[in-house]
């Protein structure tokens, strides 16, 4: 494999037809998913007399969590995939009822898939079939395999939805699907395939198909702008690819409204520097550049709807290396804006390359910052790998990062930022500590530290990714990397409209 490829984020052809599903349909399918009212007869579903007295004799009821499997009487003997969808069920249950359905019949690659709802009502309806779709698009994606002698992977060719999925969910579903795609699969690549100089030129190239600015501060460039903090991570790389790639998505008509800016760390390996990490806890490391495809992710996501308002992707690319000019444990750097930052631990790198990356990210003015990071064990401490967190400068909005978590099923629960946790990071010697030797509530201190280099009149979100990677899949991901963070900024970004 060229280590500057890119992976095909073709997906089937989608087909949407308003209507109910008929036989005639059922009997044209090789392969169908369908979510029906949980208790409900299923006398609207065609054949659907026949598969009740199979679900009767195997004692199985519509609602439980596991999909029943039977292939329908008709000439095709059409395999169909059923589940109960119970009242009051919410997007993350949706979601994963959807991966288990789906999944099911992926074993087999079907050509072409047939989803349907049945029994819902019209909000219920779309629900199941937006869950439905963002499943199948998921599961149909391949990600990295580098297994000798292997067959190829047989794709879906055409998805067909049957019953009404509003514009408003099925555009954002198909978007999300690509934007979470690239990033799982960027996520999944190894070490040796993704160094920061290889992830540039793939990015670059992506930037080229969608007509994005770019512009590299490369490690010269940024020593020039005295990103002190950035650079000390990156001195103990034995090569100088390191950098902050800027991207930038411009609407095709003219548009006054301010930017969003995406900030993504992309720590492409880490060590975990002059502390050096144990083998447990280095294995995986490859993927703490998943904040940066999660921003990447999101960027493709918004220019693929055309979205009205200007984006920008700043994702700061660099390994923590160890070696003779590693940085270390009780050095003084200065960052871009001048603060002097004493170093603790030299496996906090993550807050130090997105320090200097969100303040050169605010010297253009954007209207709403969100930066996206693998940042913190202590968050997965608190959270588990189910949910992530969320830390932000505007106590308001509390809420709205909670519902729109609720409601594109990524789920994320918010820390507060405490003025006199700041005690906890005073130096003696410099103007901040990096982080404690403890790591007690290292999440909220590390966003502490990260609220420093944005200014206080500018709206910032931070999204601490402890559901990066989560054994068996997330919702409707069923991958172990989930590619988190795609979704919920799109549902923050345009259903809670809170950029505005």
């Amino acid at each position: 494999m060229s280590h500057d490829e890119l992976p095909s984020l073709r997906l089937p052809k989608i087909r949407t037809l308003a209507g109910p599903i008929a036989a005639k349909d059922l009997d044209a399918a090789t392969h169908a998913a369908l979510i029906a009212a949980a208790g409900s007869p299923l006398k609207a579903l065609p054949y659907g007399e026949a598969v009740e007295a199979r679900m009767h004799r195997a004692g199985y009821k519509l609602g439980e969590s596991k999909p029943f499997i039977t292939d329908l009487p008709n000439p095709r003997g059409t395999r169909l995939a059923i589940a109960g969808l119970k009242s009051g069920t919410n997007a993350f249950e949706r979601l994963t009822l959807a991966r288990r359905l789906i999944g099911t019949l992926m074993e087999q690659r079907p050509p072409r898939l047939v989803l349907a709802a049945v029994g819902l009502d019209a909000a219920g309806s779309a629900g199941a079939l937006e869950a439905l779709l963002s499943a199948a698009l998921a599961a149909d994606f391949a990600l990295p395999d580098f297994k000798s002698g292997k067959e190829k992977q047989r794709a879906v060719e055409e998805i067909t939805v049957h019953g009404h999925l509003p514009e408003a969910l099925l555009a954002p579903a198909i978007a999300g699907a690509r934007g979470n795609n690239l990033a799982r699969y960027l996520t999944a690549l190894p070490p040796n395939e993704l160094t920061p100089g290889t992830y540039r030129r793939r990015v670059e190239r992506l930037a080229k198909a969608n007509r994005w600015q770019t512009e590299f501060l490369d490690l010269k460039k940024l020593r020039r702008l005295g990103a002190g903090a950035f650079a000390a991570v990156a001195q103990g790389s034995p090569e100088e690819d390191a950098g902050i790639l800027h991207l930038r998505y411009t609407p095709r008509k003219k548009s006054k409204a301010a930017a969003v800016a995406l900030v993504g760390k992309g720590i492409c390996f880490d060590t975990g520097g002059t502390n050096l990490k144990s083998a447990k806890h280095m294995h995986g490391m490859h993927e703490d550049m998943q904040g940066s495809a999660v921003a990447l992710g999101t960027l493709l996501a918004l220019t693929e709807l055309q979205t009205d308002f200007p984006v920008d992707c700043w994702l700061a690319l660099a390994q923590n290396h160890i070696g003779p000019k590693a940085y270390r444990q009780n050095e003084v750097v200065r960052a871009a804006n001048g603060t002097t930052i004493e170093i603790v631990h030299t496996d906090a790198e993550g807050r130090m390359v997105l320090a200097d990356t969100l303040h050169l990210a605010a010297r253009d003015k954007p209207k709403l910052m969100i930066d996206y990071a693998t940042l913190t064990g202590a968050c997965i401490g608190a959270l588990g790998t189910r949910m992530s967190g969320v830390l932000t400068n505007r106590a308001p909005w509390v809420t709205t990062l909670i519902r729109a978590g609720e409601e594109s099923g990524e789920r994320v629960w918010p820390f507060p930022l405490p003025e006199d946790y700041d005690d906890l990071l005073k130096s003696d010697i410099a103007d901040i500590k990096q982080c404690t030797v403890e790591s007690e509530a290292d999440q909220i201190l590390a966003a502490l530290f990260l609220r420093r280099f944005v200014p206080k009149d500018m709206p910032w979100v931070h999204v601490d990714l402890a559901s990066g990677n989560n054994k068996g899949g997330l919702a409707h991901i069923p991958s172990d990397v989930t590619g988190f963070g795609v979704r919920f900024t799109l549902n923050l970004l345009l259903a809670q409209s809170l950029r505005t």
